[in-house]
């Protein structure tokens, strides 16, 4: 008997925690974008050097040397400067391990598997749990030689551990000795370089004027920023702060953002350029209180918008409360061609439409897959399935959830996390066929949707075979009845039963067949009724 894997109880996902807003900072004059780019390199400068000191201090950093480092960049910029920068130091050297350390956890998963396969003979084949051998001996050859230079990078990752962190991006920084390819001369490079190695970030503090006291903001949309002391002399105002001349006005969130900063909350502030536009930015983010956490009863109390993620679109199909599809499927395109601007803009445009027609349905909850390919597209584990690989690849899993979970929570509607294992597999086997009809021709991702919100809603997936027509009557009773939600065991397969494959009947079987009323009906039979009425 197949053995399934556990399968996780929904749940409601939680909101938001942050927002940020951004908007351009319009009429600049000359003085204030060079007061902006001095600002900026000085601190980038002050920034550049506490990085490499915390890429020294390694795993041995503690608040002592955290605090030195604060001390020593207060005298050079301030201390509410000093602070924004060892915190983005920290942060960024955090980051940066988590992510070398989860690029050395695939290279040793994938060098350990083609270990595995490199030692059984040509030809084997594998199981459920553990890969065979190549196909070929053309193929071990060529494996045996990737093993090679994946050990020669996970020896280079590993090394690298002690080395620092490039500010500005590794990316830009490699671009440098690619200019041709890039399109871009050497100014041009050198342009982006600075603009993405400046600092002008501060972090907000509550109970301060406006929510911050080094980058500034009124509420009638007036900027100013408190210079290093370095820069104090072209300030333009007392207490050595310089004012801009563009005046700021957030479209997004506007009004909470406003009342913010009257209440004198923390707000925090960065401003970059925009080398290809020419353009500068401000955005402005804070934190917010977490929202009382919806109970899962509640969310699917008026059935619930199931959503089968796809790497172009987006199946959609409404449920009722017992599990039930309801009018047609709706589908969601998207394209994710382009640059990063137009593929964010493609899935916001997907999610607005979706969270609009659960608006108009009514549907307090949008249930879909709590999916994670980070580990699941590796050669390695899935060989040759190219279109596999390249088909989770494409799949905006993380984007798509986070602002999934953002736009949702403006909207009152929840989101349901649901387990996506089997999905697709036992919708296209229990729901495409039977929601199939001459008018509506569900596909395999709409079937899919049906199983995720069954599963969001406590029902099972699975829907048992029919039996034979000569077997539909009431003397055996109807064997397509769903097992109840409390049913321990209802998402595994049936236990195999011992003995042969007959059609005899069991001893007892049948001895109620005459008697109407041993069966599973609302009302007695009128010939009981009337023996019981007789004298």
């Amino acid at each position: 008997m197949t053995v399934l894997r556990p399968i996780e109880a929904p749940f409601v996902a939680p909101g938001l925690s942050g927002v940020a807003v951004r908007d351009r900072l319009k009429n600049l004059t000359t003085a204030d974008e060079q007061v902006l780019r001095l600002v900026g390199a000085h601190l980038g400068a002050l920034a550049s050097g506490d990085l490499k000191t915390r890429c020294a201090d390694g795993l041995e950093h503690d608040n002592r040397t955290w605090a030195a480092r604060k001390r020593e960049l207060t005298g050079l910029s301030s201390s509410r400067w000093a602070g924004a920068i060892t915190k983005a130091s920290h942060d960024q050297w955090a980051l940066a391990r988590r992510c070398q350390a989860a690029h050395i956890a695939d290279l040793e998963a994938a060098i350990a598997t083609i270990r595995h396969r490199l030692s059984l003979p040509v030809g084997e084949k594998g199981t459920r749990k553990a890969p065979g051998g190549y196909r070929s001996r053309p193929e071990w050859h060529a494996k045996s030689r990737r093993l090679g230079v994946l050990e020669d990078r996970l020896q280079r990752e590993k090394a690298d551990q002690q080395a620092g962190i490039v500010r500005g991006g590794k990316r830009l920084a490699r671009t440098r000795h690619n200019l041709d390819a890039a399109g871009l001369t050497e100014d041009e490079w050198r342009q982006k370089w600075e603009a993405e190695r400046w600092f002008l970030a501060a972090d907000g503090e509550s109970g301060k004027r406006y929510g911050n006291e080094t980058i500034r903001i009124t509420p009638d949309g007036e900027v100013s920023i408190r210079l290093p002391a370095s820069l104090a002399h072209l300030a333009n105002t007392p207490h050595g702060r310089y004012v801009l001349t563009a005046r700021v006005a957030f479209a997004h969130r506007g009004t909470e953002w406003r009342d913010r900063v009257e209440a004198n909350r923390a707000v925090a502030y960065r401003i970059h350029l925009d080398v290809d536009r020419g353009r500068w930015y401000i955005t402005a983010s804070w934190q917010i209180p977490p929202a009382p956490a919806v109970h899962l009863s509640a969310a699917l109390a008026a059935g619930v918008i199931a959503v089968d993620t796809n790497a172009d679109h987006l199946a959609a199909w409404r449920l009722d409360v017992h599990g039930n599809p309801i009018g047609n499927p709706r589908r969601f395109p998207f394209d994710l061609s382009g640059n990063a601007g137009h593929r964010d803009a493609q899935v916001r445009h997907a999610l607005t439409r979706l969270l609009n027609w659960a608006r108009t349905c009514g549907v307090k909850a949008i249930a879909i897959e709590d999916l994670d390919f980070a580990t699941e597209k590796t050669r390695e584990k899935h060989g040759r399935r190219k279109r596999f690989r390249h088909l989770i690849s494409g799949m905006p899993t993380g984007k798509l959830r986070a602002r999934l979970t953002a736009m949702a929570e403006a909207t009152g509607i929840a989101i349901i996390a649901t387990d996506p294992a089997y999905t697709s597999k036992w919708g296209a086997q229990h729901w495409q066929a039977p929601l199939t009809s001459n008018k509506r021709t569900p596909t395999r991702h709409d079937a899919a949707a049906v199983a995720i919100g069954r599963r969001a809603l406590g029902h099972p997936i699975r829907r048992r075979t029919a039996p034979p027509p000569a077997h539909q009557s009431d003397e055996q009773g109807h064997r397509t009845a769903q097992a109840r939600p409390g049913t321990r065991g209802r998402e595994e397969p049936r236990p195999r039963i011992s003995g042969p494959r007959t059609r005899s009947a069991q001893p007892g079987y049948g001895q109620n067949a005459g008697n109407q009323n041993a069966q599973h009906r609302s009302e007695r039979s009128t010939e009981h009724v009337q023996l019981m009425l007789s004298p």
